[in-house]
Protein backbone atom coordinates (compact mmCIF):
# COMPACT_ATOMS: atom_id res chain seq x y z
CA UNK A 1 0.00 0.00 0.00
CA UNK A 2 1.43 3.64 -1.32
CA UNK A 3 1.87 6.34 1.81
CA UNK A 4 0.03 9.11 1.39
CA UNK A 5 1.62 12.14 2.00
CA UNK A 6 -0.23 14.64 4.34
CA UNK A 7 -1.04 17.97 3.08
CA UNK A 8 -2.41 20.65 5.35
CA UNK A 9 -4.16 22.79 2.03
CA UNK A 10 -5.81 19.52 0.83
CA UNK A 11 -7.28 19.21 4.01
CA UNK A 12 -8.25 22.60 4.00
CA UNK A 13 -9.61 22.35 0.98
CA UNK A 14 -11.46 19.40 1.58
CA UNK A 15 -13.49 21.36 3.70
CA UNK A 16 -13.86 24.72 1.91
CA UNK A 17 -12.86 24.23 -1.49
CA UNK A 18 -16.21 24.25 -3.43
CA UNK A 19 -17.63 26.95 -5.25
CA UNK A 20 -20.86 27.93 -2.60
CA UNK A 21 -18.66 27.49 1.12
CA UNK A 22 -16.35 30.17 1.43
CA UNK A 23 -19.39 32.32 0.38
CA UNK A 24 -21.41 31.21 2.62
CA UNK A 25 -18.90 30.96 5.66
CA UNK A 26 -17.88 34.64 4.51
CA UNK A 27 -21.20 36.71 4.56
CA UNK A 28 -21.41 34.75 8.19
CA UNK A 29 -18.47 36.48 9.18
CA UNK A 30 -20.14 39.97 10.73
CA UNK A 31 -23.22 38.36 12.07
CA UNK A 32 -25.48 35.01 12.48
CA UNK A 33 -28.13 35.63 9.14
CA UNK A 34 -31.74 33.87 8.90
CA UNK A 35 -31.62 31.03 6.35
CA UNK A 36 -33.80 33.20 3.43
CA UNK A 37 -30.96 36.14 4.08
CA UNK A 38 -28.21 34.20 3.76
CA UNK A 39 -29.41 32.44 0.38
CA UNK A 40 -29.71 36.11 -0.71
CA UNK A 41 -26.59 37.15 -0.37
CA UNK A 42 -25.39 34.21 -2.67
CA UNK A 43 -26.81 35.01 -6.49
CA UNK A 44 -26.92 31.85 -8.33
CA UNK A 45 -27.15 29.35 -5.90
CA UNK A 46 -30.35 26.92 -5.99
CA UNK A 47 -32.43 25.89 -2.40
CA UNK A 48 -30.83 22.63 -2.76
CA UNK A 49 -27.60 23.50 -3.29
CA UNK A 50 -27.99 25.73 -0.22
CA UNK A 51 -29.09 23.21 1.83
CA UNK A 52 -26.30 20.86 0.97
CA UNK A 53 -23.63 23.01 1.34
CA UNK A 54 -24.77 24.04 4.67
CA UNK A 55 -25.72 20.73 6.06
CA UNK A 56 -21.87 20.10 5.05
CA UNK A 57 -20.76 22.72 6.73
CA UNK A 58 -22.63 21.86 9.79
CA UNK A 59 -21.45 18.65 9.52
CA UNK A 60 -18.14 19.69 9.36
CA UNK A 61 -18.08 21.62 12.19
CA UNK A 62 -17.93 25.55 11.03
CA UNK A 63 -21.42 26.62 10.99
CA UNK A 64 -23.95 26.10 13.66
CA UNK A 65 -27.74 25.87 13.06
CA UNK A 66 -30.59 27.23 14.86
CA UNK A 67 -34.27 26.42 14.94
CA UNK A 68 -36.76 28.64 16.32
CA UNK A 69 -39.73 27.49 17.53
CA UNK A 70 -41.97 29.20 15.85
CA UNK A 71 -44.53 29.69 12.90
CA UNK A 72 -43.31 30.19 9.76
CA UNK A 73 -40.48 27.95 10.78
CA UNK A 74 -37.16 30.24 11.40
CA UNK A 75 -33.80 29.11 10.75
CA UNK A 76 -30.60 31.42 11.55
CA UNK A 77 -26.83 30.34 10.90
CA UNK A 78 -23.83 31.33 12.20
CA UNK A 79 -19.65 30.43 12.36
CA UNK A 80 -18.88 27.85 14.92
CA UNK A 81 -15.56 28.78 16.53
CA UNK A 82 -13.43 26.81 13.88
CA UNK A 83 -15.44 28.47 10.95
CA UNK A 84 -14.24 32.08 12.59
CA UNK A 85 -10.83 30.91 12.73
CA UNK A 86 -11.08 31.23 9.04
CA UNK A 87 -11.82 34.79 8.80
CA UNK A 88 -8.40 35.89 8.19
CA UNK A 89 -8.12 33.62 4.82
CA UNK A 90 -11.70 34.47 3.61
CA UNK A 91 -10.81 38.40 4.33
CA UNK A 92 -8.02 37.85 2.35
CA UNK A 93 -9.67 36.11 -0.67
CA UNK A 94 -12.05 39.35 -0.71
CA UNK A 95 -9.10 41.98 -0.33
CA UNK A 96 -7.36 39.77 -3.31
CA UNK A 97 -10.19 39.52 -5.39
CA UNK A 98 -11.02 43.52 -5.05
CA UNK A 99 -7.94 44.19 -6.27
CA UNK A 100 -7.86 41.83 -8.98
CA UNK A 101 -11.55 42.18 -10.15
CA UNK A 102 -11.19 46.01 -10.50
CA UNK A 103 -14.55 45.87 -9.17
Amino acid sequence: MKNEVKCPLNYTMNLIGTKWKPLILFHLLDDNLRSGVLQKHIPGISNKMFTQTVRELEKDGLIHRKVYPVVPPKVEYGLTERGKSLETVLRALDTWGLKDSKI
